[in-house]
């Protein structure tokens, strides 16, 4: 079997948290990688609405939590240990870390399918948002249903690439010289689309095999008219995104561009 399945393959990592993990995977198997960070992860600026979040919530003013993102319960965390070391034993005993549900498929509507048969009115449900976003489908669902929403937003996504980087990233997709372009979070398509607009963005994704890493990054390309061609079946992470690139790559007689 060939030892380097991606060799002579071109791959846009727009990646930032986990860049140079999902870069040093591709390279491995004989990638070119395109480092690209569109989106920083940075901590909320004021630390003091986490930490009435967690206050409250060892005061027991939540009877459910649903965390949405890994990146966020370590921001939360972090943040406790950071400004209220104090708080974290008894955040982390009233938190236990062992989830009783979990969403199929990870998105919003399978956070509401999973809670669809149970009776939440007059419970009182904490909610760990997206960066900012926040997430009215689910706020209105929880609302609907009867109960009270207590949301944290443990960080906020900020420009990283600067805005010529990401046009040249897009000239060279349109120029044909890009395979893929994998991308592993929602932000990082609305800040493309940001920086250059549908016609110019549109025009250099058809060039290239377009990955998303789950169902979420796969709908919020298809808001902007691009279809995500590869998307892992199951688990939504780097690795499996990483197979999946190679499968289709080095299996795939068509040259992507």
């Amino acid at each position: 079997m060939d030892q380097m399945p991606l060799a002579n393959r071109t791959i846009a990592v727009p990646e930032a948290r986990e860049l140079e993990l999902f870069a040093t995977l591709l390279e491995r198997r004989g990638a070119r990688v395109l480092r690209c960070p569109l989106i920083a992860i940075r901590d909320a600026p004021d630390p003091e609405p986490i930490l009435g979040f967690a206050r409250n919530f060892i005061q027991h003013s939540c009877d459910d939590l649903i965390l949405t993102t890994g990146e966020g319960l370590r921001r939360l965390l972090a943040c406790i240990e950071r400004h209220r070391p104090d708080l974290k034993d008894e955040f982390l005993r009233e938190l236990a870390l062992k989830p009783d549900l979990a969403a199929d498929p990870p998105t919003t509507a399978g956070i509401i399918a999973c809670l669809q048969s149970d009776n939440l009115r007059g419970r009182r449900v904490g909610v760990q948002l997206y960066g900012l976003e926040p997430n009215r489908p689910l706020q209105e669902f929880l609302e609907g249903a009867g109960a009270t929403v207590l949301t944290v937003a443990p960080y906020v996504y900020a420009d990283a690439a600067d805005d010529a980087a990401v046009r040249g990233l897009l000239a060279r997709m349109t120029a044909r010289e890009v395979d893929a372009i994998a991308f592993t979070s929602s932000p990082q398509v609305e800040r493309l689309f940001a920086v250059a607009g549908a016609a110019v963005v549109n025009g250099a994704l058809a060039h290239t095999l377009v990955a998303a890493v789950g169902p979420v990054v796969a709908e919020t390309l298809a808001r902007h008219g691009v279809q995500a061609r590869l998307v892992p079946k199951q688990s939504f992470f780097i690795k499996p995104l990483t197979a999946a690139l190679e499968e289709a790559l080095s299996t795939e007689k068509e040259n992507f561009r």
